[in-house]
């Protein structure tokens, strides 16, 4: 791994799962919603995958959602954390711990592979998505959610005026996150035909920024990246975030909104039976025929009438 894409400490991501597998059932609310809508797209595709795994499982929500949806027959469950892949295990289904950016699994070993909210603290994105492809069969599946660059920010934006105002600085408190405009392009990079990406947004609401924050913590979302403070945060500091996010987010009732964005991928492992474009030029009919419309040929502008 690169010094230039080691933005994630792995090893604090994957302590924050062990510490948070326990009392997850409390705050998991998002990876369950997120796993109902991933688990409707595999509703709408009429194909059977009898062997799928589950990439960044947590406790199992997923497994739980799906159950023999999809026709699947074998659902290996895996996480980074162990304590995780353990929660899981009392689903019944198989599980192991296991790190998303070195995938022990051999190639063509899954027809459909489903990721919930699990990718965004990879820190080599286009290298797990060739991984996925690699394990993928051929005309394999691959539905994936992560988080997107919208989420948390107005926790972001609180936080990064209060270190200001109180420290006269400011240091990463919230990771950064995936752009929508970039994830066709990384799945066609790994590999992936007929890539197809969507966006969807998830209004939280919470007391106080201090509440938010617990829930993140009780989810295993805290901070990991490696330019993180490394100091205790300033009383000052944080009661001055939570100071401004109230002033500026605050809805009429007095609870605070939280922004979770969500992007969703769909993609196939490449196969000779999936539809191609034409090559250019090889169209026997012209599109201004079927609009009833004009030609104008390329370099010439139009003239208004």
């Amino acid at each position: 791994m690169s010094e230039a894409i080691n933005v994630f400490d792995r090893r604090l991501v994957r302590r924050h799962r062990d510490r948070a597998a326990g009392g997850l059932a409390r705050h998991d609310f998002l990876y369950r919603e997120v796993g109902e809508r991933v688990a409707d797209r595999l509703d709408d595709v009429k194909r059977s995958f009898p062997r799928a795994l589950d990439l960044g499982c947590h406790d199992g929500a997923l497994a739980r959602i799906v159950g023999r949806r999809g026709g699947i027959d074998l659902l290996v469950q895996c996480d980074l954390s162990p304590a995780m892949a353990g929660a899981a295990a009392a689903g019944g289904r198989p599980v192991l711990a296991a790190d998303e950016e070195w995938l022990p699994f051999a190639p063509g070993s899954f027809d459909l592979i489903m990721s919930v909210l699990s990718l965004h603290w990879v820190n080599d994105l286009p290298g797990a998505l060739i991984q996925i492809r690699r394990a993928l069969k051929d005309d394999g599946l691959f539905l994936g959610a992560m988080l997107g660059g919208e989420t948390l920010h107005e926790l972001r934006t609180a936080l990064m005026q209060a270190e200001i105002a109180e420290e006269h600085g400011a240091s990463p408190r919230v990771s950064p996150f995936a752009d929508l405009r970039d994830a066709g392009a990384l799945l066609q990079r790994a590999g992936f035909g007929l890539p197809v990406v969507d966006r969807d947004v998830i209004t939280a609401t919470y007391p106080n920024a201090f509440a938010l924050m617990a829930a993140l913590r009780g989810m295993g979302e805290s901070n990991a990246v490696h330019a993180r403070r490394r100091t205790a945060s300033r009383r000052a500091t944080m009661l001055r975030a939570a100071e401004i996010y109230q002033e500026t987010f605050a809805r009429d009732r007095g609870d605070v909104p939280a922004t979770f964005e969500i992007i969703y991928l769909t993609a196939w492992a490449p196969d000779t039976s999936q539809p191609r474009a034409l090559r250019p030029g090889s169209a026997h009919s012209r599109l201004a025929e079927a609009l009833d419309t004009e030609e104008i040929p390329a370099g010439e502008k139009a003239r208004p009438e």
